[in-house]
């Protein structure tokens, strides 16, 4: 078993879950350079564009997340995401992040967070 980063290990079983799931969808050729915490850093970037961009809003007493409904436009939240991905010097192509949020939206889909489209 792999060992678990200090992000990882203070995951609740669900979003272990939800990473596990986004690995096993992406190619193995294409997580060639990647880890688990790249797809928790790109699920992050996700979480503070949609925020800038007023669909998301977190209760400052309970932590709590409220994902709201609305447009995303897919181009500026991969260019969004890159920029993050750049400013942390990562290693992630666009390529891998595209690769991450299609894993992402098809969990999205099989949990019935996401219509499928």
């Amino acid at each position: 078993m792999e060992n678990l980063s200090l992000e990882e290990q203070f995951m609740t079983p669900e979003e272990r879950e939800q990473v596990d799931f986004m690995w096993n969808m992406i190619p193995e050729p294409d997580r060639v350079g990647m880890t688990r915490k790249d797809i928790l850093f790109v699920l992050d970037a996700m979480d503070d564009f949609l925020e800038e961009q007023g669909l998301l809003e977190v209760d400052e007493q309970s932590g709590e997340v409220t994902y709201l409904d609305g447009d995303v436009d897919e181009t500026e939240q991969l260019n969004y995401i890159l920029q993050a991905v750049q400013q942390e010097h990562l290693s992630l192509t666009s390529v891998q992040i595209q690769l991450i949020l299609d894993a992402e939206l098809q969990y999205g889909i099989e949990q019935g967070y996401y219509e499928d489209e």
